[in-house]
């Protein structure tokens, strides 16, 4: 178990430790190009960069090196296992952790790794959001999607209630517990995150037209409503449950700052159409703030120089203007399990 030691998220310089993610996919070449951009954009800021030596070392070449410091976390093969390459993704994403809680990096940006890889390697969450979950020991955790720049020209705030789930176990999953936890995550990192001093959120519905008076299902009347009065009642400016099909243009019209929905897919499919190659991962609940970028390992363009990266910049940027506000390492928050 690993206790914070020293402050972290004050005034001054900010420092990225940043993976690589799966040494098999597109994650190092992307890394390194955003972090030339992001390096030039933020003088201030330098990065302790974790990865496998071999990238390692091809990334950081044209890279500011009194800025940039590595550590390698392992020399996987050319053509890796599942078991190596995710032994090395892992390494990387729990020393980044404890590079967060000791204070010597502001936030975390991980980079895509392969869940079987994960899996192989000891991993048995079903990706990373829950594992650094699971290092941090954070009671609880949202997955949320954001981005500044969409298609739109619009801010999109969108969090995942449920994440990597099967459908059929969503309504279980559901518990008014559950969702007064992530719409509470969200308000407080619109506020210390974005600065925004009283978030307006909507909460999308789970049935068809928020079950038209439950002819479609009874979840809203019997779980969402109630979360909604309640959290109203607290002092929280939250509209709900709003149907899935108008909820979301309530973010395009600058309506709302942020929208929870039940699950996984109902969010991604909006998002991802507005802000694909754009977006950002955001971990919110943890002791620190982490990042990522809004795609996979995709691996079938893995070393061609077509992969964007412009998502990872992103989650670069986000990083560093959120890092600071969103990091709360100085409370003393007990880590384990690194």
């Amino acid at each position: 178990m690993i206790r914070s030691s020293s402050k972290s998220g004050s005034a001054g310089p900010v420092t990225l430790a940043v993976t690589l993610g799966d040494p098999r996919g597109i994650g190092p070449e992307i890394t390194g190009r955003a972090l030339g951009i992001f390096l030039e954009e933020y003088p201030e800021a330098s990065v302790l960069l974790l990865g496998d030596d071999r990238h390692l070392a091809e990334v950081t070449q044209s890279l500011p090196g009194s800025r940039v410091r590595t550590e390698a976390t392992g020399t996987p093969g050319l053509s890796s296992s599942d078991l190596d390459a995710g032994r090395v993704s892992v390494e990387a994403i729990r020393r980044g952790v404890a590079h967060c809680l000791e204070g010597r990096a502001t936030a975390l940006v991980t980079g895509p790794v392969h869940k079987p890889s994960l899996r192989a390697a000891g991993v048995d969450t079903p990706g990373q959001t829950e594992y650094l979950q699971a290092l941090t020991e954070a009671p609880s955790v949202g997955m949320l999607m954001a981005t500044e720049t969409s298609r739109v020209e619009v801010p999109l705030r969108i969090l995942l209630a449920t994440t990597h789930l099967p459908l059929r176990d969503v309504a279980e999953a559901l518990t008014a517990e559950r969702l007064s936890e992530q719409v509470q995550l969200l308000a407080d990192g619109l506020r210390r995150g974005w600065g925004i001093a009283e978030p307006r959120i909507a909460l999308c519905a789970l049935n068809p037209h928020a079950s038209d008076g439950g002819l479609f299902g009874d979840e809203e009347a019997r779980i969402l409503t109630p979360v909604v009065e309640a959290l109203r009642a607290s002092g929280l400016r939250l509209q709900g449950p709003v149907p899935a099909d108008t909820v979301f243009q309530k973010l395009l019209d600058r309506d709302v700052d942020g929208v929870v929905v039940p699950y996984h897919d109902v969010g991604m499919a909006v998002f991802k159409t507005l802000a694909f190659g754009q977006g950002v991962n955001v971990t919110l609940g943890l002791p620190f703030l982490r990042t990522s970028p809004d795609h996979g390992t995709a691996f079938d363009i893995a070393g061609t120089g077509t992969a964007r990266a412009t998502s990872t910049l992103e989650a670069l940027r986000l990083a560093a203007r959120l890092g600071p506000g969103l990091n709360r390492v100085h409370e003393g928050i007990t880590a384990g399990n690194i």
